[in-house]
């Protein structure tokens, strides 16, 4: 659990070319401070190859949401948070999206490519709502680009995080083994639903993709009594739009931004003896570093040259 004011910084740095050809470039004077005086705390994730985000595992960690990697529960602990009673069941999210199939893979358009708009995504979700009750889940809309299931395939299913996969080739992400048969098979029966559905032949003729598919993310069962957020935690999502759309020189111009209106204050409070934190999420890892248990080297930082930015953040 965080102390003080803990800032996390998820797409902190990505293993793309583009970024690290951006990275060479980036200065960051205030975040550079900061981590000069803070000692290093604790790793979560160790490659790119986890079905959940490494700032994911640092969220979960720092709530207290329990879970495993791919099986973190966030959509119950969003219900949680707002009020609802997640039931002890498992919840998750699922995402409307469009496949396009290749000979030897499948890349999933980002879903706000969809522009789906809330009367498009009801419809979509009345038609496909039989075939989940079939197997068990309860299907509900949330928001035009998210939706809401509950149901005990979620519980015990490892799932890729959306941020893995939206942009991007899924094959390797797709559901595995015999847990996951249940819903590949789901996915492909809605892929022949919603083929020739209304919606999608009138998207089709305007020059918009179809929903051919869902992806489920964000699933698993809370802990009881559901835990609460930190009051001192800040998790910025500035950077994620442009990290998972590789416009790099948007994400270091919203990387300046974090700087000067996240970084510099907490840099205000470090200097006024309060304790802070600062986690930087990358494909990799997400690091964390805290004032508690900052020695004499860190207490000297304040005072030399700072490291470059590129120092902390190419490793993540």
């Amino acid at each position: 659990m965080s102390d003080g004011t803990h800032l996390l910084i998820p797409f902190a740095a990505s293993a793309a070319p583009g970024c690290r050809e951006t990275l060479a470039g980036l200065r960051l004077p205030h975040l550079e401070r900061v981590l000069a005086r803070l000692a290093p705390a604790q790793d979560a994730g160790h490659d790119e190859t986890t079905l959940s985000m490494p700032h994911e595992m640092a969220v979960a960690r720092e709530c207290g949401l329990g879970g495993s990697d791919g099986l973190l529960p966030f959509a119950a602990w969003e219900l949680a948070q707002a009020g609802s009673a997640a039931g002890g069941q498992a919840w998750a999210w699922v995402t409307p999206c469009h496949w396009r199939v290749g000979a030897d893979h499948v890349f999933m358009h980002h879903p706000q490519e969809l522009r789906l708009d809330a009367q498009e995504s009801q419809a979509l979700l009345a038609a496909m709502r039989p075939y989940f009750e079939q197997d068990g889940l309860r299907l509900e809309y949330q928001a035009p680009t998210r939706w809401r299931a509950a149901g005990p395939l979620f519980a015990q299913l490892p799932c890729a995080s959306l941020d893995r996969v939206a942009g991007r080739v899924i094959d390797r992400w797709m559901p595995r083994g015999d847990t996951g048969k249940p819903l590949r098979r789901l996915q492909q029966e809605m892929q022949m639903l919603l083929y020739t559905h209304d919606v999608n032949e009138e998207r089709t003729r305007g020059g918009q993709l179809p929903v051919n598919s869902f992806w489920v993310s964000g699933n698993g069962v809370l802990p009881q009594p559901a835990p609460s957020r930190p009051a001192g935690l800040l998790v910025t999502q500035v950077l994620r739009h442009p990290a998972l759309a590789e416009d790099w020189a948007s994400w270091a111009g919203a990387w300046r931004q974090i700087d000067e209106t996240q970084v510099a204050p907490l840099r205000a409070r470090l200097d006024a003896g309060e304790p802070v934190a600062v986690t930087l999420c990358g494909d990799r890892i997400a690091r964390t570093w805290r004032s508690a248990g900052a020695g004499w080297p860190q207490r000297l930082g304040r005072w030399l040259p700072p490291r470059p930015a590129t120092t902390w953040l190419e490793p993540l």
